[in-house]
């Protein structure tokens, strides 16, 4: 016998997700994509800035974390200021500023330039990655959010996979016009973000409400489903205002959780043209490029289909700390591994954790806040997390030199990936906390 067709609202929601899938989230995928790589394209430019401008290894770590800095400090303000104004606008203005920005590195003379430019880069992108999900919660009901924000989280392999060859190969462009390779680099990286900006203004619309492509019928469901989960995130404390949301142990403890995961992300991130180098014997160009993205392209996979899988069994919490415990396990490895096939295969497994936990774990800061509160939960989870990035390299070269060994900082950030793996499960205790006191009693029952 077959299936009983669903409710018709629940027909017009499923309807209503499918279009805005198929309309804002290859859009949004693809403005990922270009942020990541003009965050992390300077892990293939490390050696020839090593050469062309004498930045040493505590300098590159230095400056290359310091774009969290930045970060970290803006995200809470733009994300406040995207939720007042709307996402198209500011959207645009952020890919354009750090497209600019990071167009500027081709003109890096020494440490201090190479400084200032990532520290304006983090404060230029600051908002993009949490306004994204900020704007996923105006279109996506909480029973489908694992599903977009993992699609949108897409981006992360995908811009290792297209990254790594493409930096490699603007590596090999080296000498051609009278620039150096990471002079091409960085100038073609940064200025498709500035064009991809100015097309943003065009493609991304702000509300259900103003989606002209939606029908009417959809724009309602999707309303009512969008305002039911709000009223549900109501009872464990979802309306708080967003200055209470930034003291809320919750949303403090949340930014523990996520500064684990960057700092698992960035500190392979960072280092793995050079790491892959090392295991291969070859040199930092197309090759090792193409074999960077390996890693990445078994973590498209899963983050594709895991999440999907996830939100039929709402096992948010769980599944995201295997995959966290199955992180650090690789990457420990890929600092023991005998042999290079063995090494990429344990950094495969190191992504899949990393990377499939992200969209997980993004889902349950959704359940205890809304409205401005959540734009700033959000800002300040990313902007603190996002610190790993800064830690993880700088920590990371500490430990091999204080150990005086290559692999003591893969075993570090090993540990910190096991160690954000329980912090995540101790979330669960969140839904026994008691009730925020300052929210109105019409919110609760």
């Amino acid at each position: 016998m077959s299936n009983p067709a669903p409710p018709e609202a629940d027909r017009l929601v499923d309807s209503a997700v499918r279009r805005t899938a198929k309309r804002l989230i290859p859009f949004l995928l693809l403005m990922y994509v270009i942020a990541f790589l003009d965050r992390s394209n300077v892990g293939f430019a490390k050696e020839e800035l090593e050469v062309s401008i004498g930045l040493s290894a505590a300098a590159y770590a230095f400056g290359a974390g310091l774009f969290f800095v930045g970060y970290a400090v803006f995200e809470v303000p733009s994300n406040l200021i995207m939720h007042k104004v709307g996402a198209r606008w500011w959207m645009a203005r952020i890919m354009v500023t750090w497209g600019l920005i990071a167009t500027a590195f081709m003109f890096v003379q020494g440490e201090t330039m190479f400084y200032v430019l990532r520290f304006l880069l983090g404060v230029a992108e600051a908002g993009f990655f949490p306004g994204v999900l900020l704007y996923l919660t105006y279109w996506f009901p909480e029973s489908r959010r694992a599903f977009a924000t993992g699609l949108f989280q897409m981006g992360l392999p995908l811009a290792n996979i297209v990254g790594g060859p493409l930096s490699g190969g603007l590596l090999e462009m080296d000498g051609l016009a009278g620039l150096a390779g990471y002079q091409w680099l960085f100038m073609v990286e940064g200025l498709f973000a500035v064009v991809v900006g100015v097309v943003a203004v065009f493609v991304l619309t702000d509300r259900p409400e103003k989606a002209r492509w939606m029908p009417a019928e959809e724009k309602a469901a999707l309303a009512d489903r969008l305002a039911a989960d709000d009223a549900a995130r109501g009872e464990t404390g979802g309306h708080l205002g967003w200055g209470k949301a930034l003291l809320n142990p919750r949303v403090l403890y949340f930014c523990l959780v996520c500064l684990c995961i960057q700092a698992a992300v960035y500190g392979l991130t960072f280092f793995l043209p050079t790491q892959v180098s090392a295991i291969t014997g070859r040199e930092v160009g197309f090759t090792v490029g193409l074999l960077t993205s390996i890693p990445w392209a078994c973590a498209l996979v899963t983050i594709a289909v895991v999440p999907r899988i996830v939100d039929r069994h709402r096992r948010h919490r769980e599944v995201g700390a295997a995959l966290l415990v199955l992180s650090g396990a690789g990457i420990a490895v890929s600092a023991v591994a005998g042999n290079a096939v063995l090494a990429i295969v344990a950094l495969c497994v190191a992504a899949i954790g990393f990377v499939t936990c992200q969209p997980l774990f993004w889902t349950l800061p959704t359940r205890y806040l809304s409205g401005a509160a959540l734009a700033a939960g959000f800002g300040l989870i990313n902007g603190l997390g996002n610190l790993g990035g800064f830690i993880a390299p700088n920590i990371r070269v500490w430990a091999e030199e204080t150990f005086d060994s290559t692999t003591a900082g893969l075993f570090v950030l090993g540990g910190i990936a096991v160690l954000g793996a329980l912090l995540l499960l101790g979330t669960k205790l969140m839904s026994t906390a008691p009730q925020d006191e300052t929210r109105p009693a019409a919110a609760a029952r």
